[in-house]
């Protein structure tokens, strides 16, 4: 059954499909697409980078990341095309974090599960302690 939503770009009510957008949002980011597909596509932009592809088309680094990120666009074909990292800002091709902040992520993970790991252990000590029973004559 179809489902009423508001469009992520300009809020206006639309049936929601498959899309997070409007139909007419959705047309205008393909002209946006076709706008920076093309321009790559030209022989001396082909090592263009993020900002010199949002200066010649237009079309906001936002967005170019946008489609980056969907692999409508693929870094291996484009290699100076990078987008900033979900954490630091600092330039990536794949993924969402760069590797320096994907390791300190992971480095926290196993720090918190280490500490989970103490907390069950001192719970599991105290109870094994509180079922000592003592009897008085």
């Amino acid at each position: 059954m179809a489902e009423l939503a508001n469009c992520a770009r300009c809020d206006t009510v639309f049936v929601k499909g498959l899309r997070e957008i409007c139909q007419s949002c959705y047309k205008e980011e393909e002209k946006a697409f076709d706008l920076v597909y093309r321009f790559l596509h030209e022989q001396k932009n082909r090592e263009a980078t993020m900002i010199e592809v949002a200066e010649g088309t237009g079309v906001s680094e936002k967005l170019i990341s946008k489609f980056i990120k969907d692999k409508r666009l693929l870094t291996s074909q484009f290699p100076k095309l990078a987008y900033p990292c979900e954490r630091c800002d600092k330039n990536i091709v794949t993924g969402m974090l760069c590797s320096s902040c994907a390791q300190e992520l992971k480095n926290e993970m196993e720090l918190h599960e280490k500490n989970e790991e103490r907390v069950d252990e001192i719970k599991k000590k105290n109870e094994k302690e509180s079922r000592i029973y003592y009897t008085f004559d």
